[in-house]
């Protein structure tokens, strides 16, 4: 029988195990700056009232430069977050007692009971 995920029971199990990120976050932030770069071009030649793929290597060069920027933000971001994780991980490792195991609740205590009424 399939078993879904792991269902975390403290606080530091939130932070275990690896997760495969999905294919698009792995692009997304490289392919909008390059998306922007080329559309930049695109405008500019607009602005100047110029065929606006005229120059179609400004266009090439911008998508790359403007992509690579992309990949080094995307990059930066999953350090700084890795570097937040870490931290947040360490210090719940410090003090456990502020960080109690989770318990768990059923519908039937959450939700209040149900009376049909017309």
């Amino acid at each position: 029988m399939a078993t879904g995920p792991k269902i975390a029971t403290t606080p530091l199990e939130l932070f275990e195990g690896y997760r495969e990120p999905p294919f698009l976050s792995k692009v997304w932030s490289p392919l909008i700056f390059g998306t922007m770069g080329f559309v930049s071009v695109i405008l500019a030649n607009y602005g100047t009232r110029k065929p606006v793929f005229s120059g179609i290597q400004k266009h090439i060069l911008a998508t790359a430069i403007c992509g690579g920027v992309g990949k080094i933000v995307d990059d930066y971001r999953n350090k700084y977050l890795a570097d937040r994780d870490a931290v947040l991980r360490h210090y719940i490792e410090l003090h456990p007692e502020d960080f109690p195991a989770f318990e768990r609740k059923q519908y039937k205590d959450v939700f209040e009971a149900w009376i049909p009424i017309r």
